[in-house]
């Protein structure tokens, strides 16, 4: 979110006219403000001039480089984030960019999709900052007061109090990473560097490179973004993806602390009912962990809760558009409710955020409502196939986001490749087939 009534603002900086008209062109294209600049110097004289949310700078440029803005930003622009993209993509080089202060590190050459995936994801991150920031010492933004809410904040507060790995379980959408960012916030490791890895976003064979780099763990020099996260925290998103020489790896640095290793907080995707089977963790990294899993609970199973999140969220998104907070009517709040949210918190935190954008001063009623959640509070419709539900399920949430794919299987909690796959199960594929829509 933004710091104002806009949307994201970017700073594209590379030393080609061509590149830059090229990247402006897809990222204006995808809703983002969007301003360039011809090496680092304009760069730095923008972000003097202006508020920026996010710097995509190339690596390789005449006179200043990429890192020197990096370490701009991170010294003189703390609430801005910044990504690193280069056509010399090396260890040493995502390592290094990481460690100035990157979100991510993008190669060349990448696809659209790719660039739109990079730049909200860090867009995605610097949200999450923002609210971390708000953190004050008698107050943990994990809303709520369902009992499911109440113990999983009470397990990341005693989390906060040692350096031991921690183990998030709980469906996508439910908070993971914030988690591990507020256990993070409130330790003693509350000013050191905080790495987020995916670990299904990197190949099996580069996965061990990416994250440990040449060097054994049990060498005295681990490289990587573990090195990157050395006195901090490496968080580790879909451990359960990781290979087993991977896991194996993890289990012999938590094995083998010292002082100044990473605190390895995990998090795995499980969905309400499935059993556990040590989520699908190696037997040694899951007897390490299983004193300590914290279960972030699904919004469906948190009752009243939700009333709480849409008042913070209708609030906060007002407070930056610097408007009042408007209200909403019995039907909107009975059709909030009524909805399943299958994104959980964050799809709920999107709709809100729409729907306080394009309210204005007005109150919020159930007309303004997404199609899927106008339909949802309907009870009097005739039983459907499971196919039919899903169906329509996936062409509402299409709509919502104007036919952007990633965008809708970020809502669905599926990967790309499951909605295109589900698309053309149901019919619904268009003629277009793999084009930027997806």
């Amino acid at each position: 979110m933004s710091p104002s009534n806009r949307s994201p603002r970017v700073l594209v900086v590379d030393d080609s006219a061509d590149t830059l008209e090229v990247l402006q062109r897809n990222l204006v294209a995808s809703g983002l403000e969007v301003v360039t600049a011809l090496g680092v110097r304009e760069a730095v004289s923008i972000l003097e001039a202006q508020a920026v949310d996010l710097v995509v700078t190339d690596l390789k440029m005449p006179g200043l480089s990429g890192i020197d803005l990096l370490r701009h930003v991170r010294e003189n622009c703390p609430d801005t984030a910044a990504l690193m993209i280069t056509g010399y993509p090396s260890l040493d080089g995502a390592v290094q960019a990481v460690k100035t202060g990157a979100e991510d590190f993008l190669a060349k050459p990448f696809t659209d999709e790719e660039l739109l995936g990079a730049v909200h994801a860090a867009l995605d991150k610097l949200t999450t900052r923002r609210l971390v920031s708000n953190l004050t010492e008698d107050s943990l933004p994990l809303i709520g007061k369902s009992e499911p809410m109440r113990r999983a904040r009470r397990a990341v507060e005693r989390a906060a109090m040692s350096d031991a790995p921690v183990l998030l379980v709980g469906e996508d959408g439910t908070g993971r990473e914030f988690a591990a960012r507020q256990i993070r916030a409130l330790s003693t490791r509350g000013n050191q560097p905080f790495i987020s890895v995916r670990v299904s976003l990197i190949g099996p064979s580069e996965s061990e490179m990416e994250i440990f780099g040449t060097s054994a763990p049990d060498s005295g020099k681990p490289g990587g973004l573990s090195e990157a996260a050395r006195g901090g925290t490496l968080y580790v998103e879909g451990a359960d993806k990781a290979p087993a020489t991977l896991q194996e790896k993890f289990f012999r640095v938590l094995s083998e602390a010292k002082p100044d290793s990473p605190r390895l907080i995990f998090a795995v995707e499980q969905s309400r009912g499935a059993a556990a089977r040590q989520f699908g963790l190696i037997d040694p990294l899951f007897h390490i962990l299983s004193g300590a899993i914290i279960e972030m609970p699904a919004l469906a199973d948190r009752g009243d809760d939700i009333l709480l999140l849409v008042g913070h969220f209708a609030g906060e998104a007002s407070r930056i558009a610097r408007r009042k907070t408007p209200e909403f009517s019995d039907e909107a709040i009975r059709a909030l409710r009524a909805y399943s949210w299958p994104g959980n918190v964050r799809e709920l935190k999107s709709v809100v955020d729409r729907l306080v954008a394009s309210a204005g001063t007005g109150s919020i009623d159930v007309v303004e409502m997404p199609t899927l959640l106008r339909f949802s509070a309907l009870r009097d419709h005739p039983w459907r196939t499971l196919a039919e539900v899903e169906a329509e399920h996936i062409a509402n949430v299409l709509k919502a986001v104007d036919g952007k794919r990633s965008r809708a299987a970020e809502i669905l909690g599926i990967d790309r490749k499951t909605l295109r796959e589900k698309l053309r199960r149901l019919g619904l594929d268009s003629p277009s087939g793999d084009s930027e829509s997806e």
